[in-house]
């Protein structure tokens, strides 16, 4: 009977980590999505705003940011793209941490592992 109550918590769990992840991956994109429409915006209102160089770093495109740089604001769409799976996954480590799945855990922490790994290269490979 306490087998079943947990097998039941644990299934509630995992539809509670679905939603909450679904809700994620749509704030992330619509977000994204505001902020490539305002750099888009602010690019036809300003089209000599694409001869400035296009931000790479965070510094740069934080200050591009604040001064309303079409430019910046698309970057920072793009980031925001980026990151949102990343999200999805640090929030599955917590989700299967919390059903004690050790073993997807392990996985989904690897997995989060390889994706800074390789986020770390490329911002430094250029």
């Amino acid at each position: 009977m306490a087998k079943d109550m947990k097998q039941t918590q644990d299934e509630k769990n995992l539809a509670h980590m679905e939603v909450l992840i679904g809700q994620i991956m749509r704030i992330g994109v619509a977000l994204a999505l505001a902020a490539m429409l305002i750099g888009f915006v602010l690019l036809c209102l300003n089209p000599h705003a694409n001869t400035q160089p296009f931000p790479t770093r965070l510094s740069g495109i934080w200050q591009g940011l604040i001064t309303w740089q079409p430019l910046a604001w698309m970057m920072f769409g793009l980031l925001l793209l980026i990151f949102t799976p990343v999200l999805r996954v640090v929030v599955s480590i917590f989700a299967f941490a919390k059903i004690h799945d050790h073993l997807y855990v392990a996985i989904t922490t690897l997995v989060l592992l390889i994706l800074c790994v390789a986020i770390a290269y490329g911002y430094h490979a250029h």
